[in-house]
């Protein structure tokens, strides 16, 4: 197992501190376990020994703070020794002038990047969960994007439309093409791609042929408009559970939350091993998956 890298193997050969690898979650439409899956990747990744900083920027919902802010209140609480990640909260600018507000967003949000970066290996952004001035920021920001779709065709609208009989995809949806104007952003800004991730989520082991009509869908449209496609994190009580104590199910074995493990948690677990090793993170090559 390779250690992770020390501060001198983080400089550039400029002799400037390399920027930490950015990881978004973003998504459209509500209900797709944006918060859910941002938190299960922050763990992860302290749990391998990273260094981590996040940034919420679903400044109407929050629910990705309100988890950070119950997992404080359980490790004072109880004591328990649980990693935290370093949190930088950003919120909407309350100037009337647009141009002024953007600015003050845009401004804002890249000095907190900066700010992570400094201390942070990976710096995991919680976008808002519509068009706005701050989502598009932070897709453009993105080293690897992480959508979260749920496993049917109502969500899959929010990628394109398809055709229900031959599933070929008539035309990529309006966040398809948001996602494809931030990649030339990215790639004019600083010639790094974006390498976009679609998690199929909350799938449920029933309805088999939906979930192969669906799975067909995303390969067509993956094609057509440059995705990987990733295994999500199936529809599970147990997420909804450890919400209020801010927990993830990889801290259920020294939180003493009194909740008992079962076959089903092993496997969720499993599930987040599976995402982890699907992104293809830096510095994580080689590394023992230690969950």
């Amino acid at each position: 197992m390779s250690a992770a890298p020390s501060a001198a193997e983080s400089r550039t050969t400029a002799g400037e501190s390399r920027l930490a690898h950015i990881i978004v979650v973003g998504n459209e439409k509500g209900g797709a376990g944006k918060s859910t899956v941002a938190m299960h990747l922050t763990i992860a990744l302290l749990r391998m020994g990273m260094k981590v900083g996040v940034v919420d920027l679903d400044v109407r919902q929050r629910s990705f703070s309100r988890y950070i802010e119950n997992r404080a209140r359980w490790i004072r609480n109880t004591g328990a020794p649980l990693p935290m990640p370093e949190t930088i909260r950003v919120d909407a600018s309350q100037a009337r002038d647009l141009d002024a507000a953007e600015a003050e967003e845009a401004k804002t949000f890249h000095d907190s990047l900066k700010r992570l970066s400094e201390r942070n290996q990976f710096i995991i952004v919680d976008a808002p969960g519509g068009d706005t001035f701050l989502s598009r920021s932070a897709h453009s920001a993105a080293d690897t994007l992480v959508t979260p779709l749920n496993d049917s065709f109502v969500d899959f609208d929010l990628l394109g439309d398809v055709d229900p009989q031959t599933l070929e995809v008539a035309r990529p949806s309006y966040y398809a093409e948001l996602v494809w104007d931030c990649r030339k952003k990215k790639a004019q800004a600083s010639r790094r791609p974006i390498d976009w991730i679609v998690m199929r989520n909350r799938m449920s082991p029933l309805d088999a042929r939906n979930k192969q009509r669906v799975g067909e869908a995303l390969d067509n449209l993956s094609r057509r408009i440059g995705f990987r496609i990733a295994p999500g994190l199936s529809e599970r009580v147990i997420y909804r559970e450890l919400f209020p104590m801010g927990l993830s199910l990889l801290d259920l074995t020294d939180a003493g939350p009194g909740v008992t493990l079962t076959m089903s948690h092993v496997a969720a677990r499993q599930e987040i091993r599976d995402l982890l090793i699907v992104l293809k993170l830096p510095g994580l090559e080689g590394r023992e998956i230690q969950f």
